[in-house]
């Protein structure tokens, strides 16, 4: 009777966290989509949407740079973060020697610790005077960011996809190197490919927290509300653009902040289901 009652008590108690869980993310939505759907009409959903200026002493309120501005840097991170990624969960999984794998691991884990600011600091002392010694301007750039980015998504990235990568049966492997494969062959074609919805988790919470990212992005991506007209030039992220004006917004400002922070969802909603579908294609 005592262990029926404290299952039943723990039963409660998962059944309790779980819908505070899906209650929290109900609350969130209908204060974002009830302050900012409003504004986003009154704007006016297309100039909002696809507007191309952003002054608010005016009232002209268009998000399209910042939509592009957070696209282009997020493909850029993961376009630099991805295959260093992975390659590197693949050394730590298959090739890392046991004596040197400790090592290995614990950077990855501090690497994953470091707050987001000593990112930023990192890429304006070191990104950022880099890319105006190599290729002129002030340096705060989309290619900063991507490069900042890049560095941040990596240990989420590796320690996913290791896992899946561990988590594959030995028997695969195995039989892969049976029939003849050689060793990278048979990681390549084989376990990556067995461990790919593993692989592909670890790249949407990248995903996920390059979009996300402010701190880092406002320090080195030159917060330019204006359209990028190449990799070395400032841009504004969605994120940012928030953070920025947040503090001292107010009526129609305030309000078009918060539909930024409904498109932002929206937006990251749209991610998550186009590689749900891919993943469902793959398989």
């Amino acid at each position: 009777m005592k262990n029926k009652y404290i299952e039943q008590t723990m039963r409660l108690v998962f059944l309790a966290a779980a819908c505070v869980s899906i209650a929290a993310t109900i609350t969130i939505c209908i204060f974002l989509f009830a302050n900012g759907v409003p504004a986003m009409l009154k704007i006016g959903l297309k100039n909002f949407i696809f507007g191309l200026k952003w002054k608010p002493s005016i009232d002209l309120y268009g998000i399209f740079p910042m939509i592009v501005g957070s696209i282009t840097v997020t493909l850029g991170a993961l376009i630099l973060g991805v295959p260093l990624g992975l390659f590197t969960a693949v050394f730590l999984a298959r090739y890392c020697p046991k004596q040197l794998y400790n090592f290995f691991e614990s950077g990855i884990k501090l690497l994953a610790g470091i707050p987001s600011v000593v990112y930023g600091f990192f890429g304006l002392t070191v990104i950022v005077p880099a890319i105006r010694n190599t290729f002129g301007g002030n340096g705060t750039s989309i290619l900063a960011a991507s490069i900042v980015l890049a560095i941040m998504i990596l240990p989420t990235i590796i320690s996913v996809s290791e896992s899946s990568i561990r988590a594959v049966p030995s028997l695969y492997f195995e039989g892969s190197l049976a029939l003849g494969a050689c060793k990278e062959r048979s990681i390549f074609l084989v376990e990556l490919k067995a461990a790919k919805s593993g692989i592909m988790a670890g790249i949407i919470l990248g995903v996920g927290r390059a979009v996300g990212e402010t701190m880092a992005v406002i320090m080195v991506a030159g917060n330019q509300a204006i359209l990028p007209r190449s990799l070395v030039k400032g841009i504004r992220t969605l994120t940012a653009n928030i953070v920025l004006e947040m503090g001292y917004a107010a009526d129609l400002h305030r309000d078009a902040l918060i539909a930024t922070s409904v498109i932002l969802f929206i937006f990251i909603l749209i991610i998550n289901l186009c590689f749900s579908l891919l993943k469902e294609k793959k398989e």
